[in-house]
């Protein structure tokens, strides 16, 4: 079966029949990673927790942390699989210091490349269970945290093997922002399509667009704008299908939520 990109089409059946329903162009999106609400009109990409539920319907992306372990996991890895979490040279496990809760897994070698992604099954399955279409793998730019104890030539075999169990669920995946990952993200990972944060923000769309076209996602942010939304939606350089979010993705109805599209 291959699945026509339709609004209409019940994209759940396209993953559970193994075949990849492609990301939609020129859509509608939201990205919903702090809480569940209603997708906004005329949304018709929508990327949520693996936690969280897919609306039938839509394209919906599932969000998983594949290079960094998820907050609240710490437990589970440290007791269930402490060899793959990376660690100091004290031995301490290393943490993301921009996410004090999220410890970085050590993707260093084949076989830990390999026993994460076996541990990355049931998570993998559970996307593919709910009837999401596609899967975002964040944190692809660990090894810029893992103070040299590997490269992105690592983060890189990490994906590959990451993407390869995603399409053998059918699911389509996301390169998560790195924009200096360039055509091997494309042509050695096999992604296919991009997620970027503020790429317009950093000057990077391009890094994104010229690989991926208009298969590009971009998330900008109100606390660090270039300029207005709307100034910022009129420039060449930024991908069509780019929001504006508030920095804690809050859902609709909270107190400083903000959702807008170019």
């Amino acid at each position: 079966m291959i699945c026509a990109i339709a609004v209409a089409l019940t994209l759940a059946g396209c993953a559970a029949e193994g075949s990849i329903a492609p990301l939609p162009t020129g859509a509608g999106f939201d990205y919903q990673l702090g809480g569940s609400y209603p997708a906004p009109a005329g949304v018709t990409i929508l990327t949520r927790d693996s936690t969280a539920q897919p609306v039938a319907g839509l394209y919906n992306i599932c969000y998983v942390n594949g290079f960094q372990t998820q907050g609240g996991d710490k437990s589970f890895w440290l007791t269930k699989h402490p060899n793959l979490v990376l660690r100091s040279a004290s031995g301490k496990p290393v943490f993301d210091a921009g996410w004090p809760d999220e410890m970085i897994l050590d993707v260093s070698t084949a076989a830990k490349r390999t026993n994460i992604t076996a541990v990355m099954d049931a998570t993998i399955d559970r996307c593919r269970a709910k009837g999401f279409q596609a899967i975002e793998f964040d944190n692809l730019d660990s090894y810029s945290r893992s103070h040299h104890a590997f490269t992105l030539a690592s983060n890189i075999a990490a994906a590959k093997l990451f993407v390869e169990r995603a399409h053998a669920d059918g699911l389509a995946a996301a390169q998560k922002n790195t924009a200096e990952l360039g055509s091997r993200g494309r042509d050695q990972v096999h992604f296919d399509f991009a997620v970027a944060e503020e790429c317009y923000r950093y000057t990077e769309c391009a890094a994104y667009t010229k690989v991926y076209g208009a298969r590009v996602l971009d998330i900008e942010y109100t606390d660090d704008l270039r300029g207005t939304f709307a100034h910022d939606c009129a420039a060449a350089s930024i991908p069509p299908m780019t929001i504006l979010r508030d920095r804690d993705l809050l859902p609709r109805g909270a107190t400083g939520y903000v959702y807008q599209r170019c």
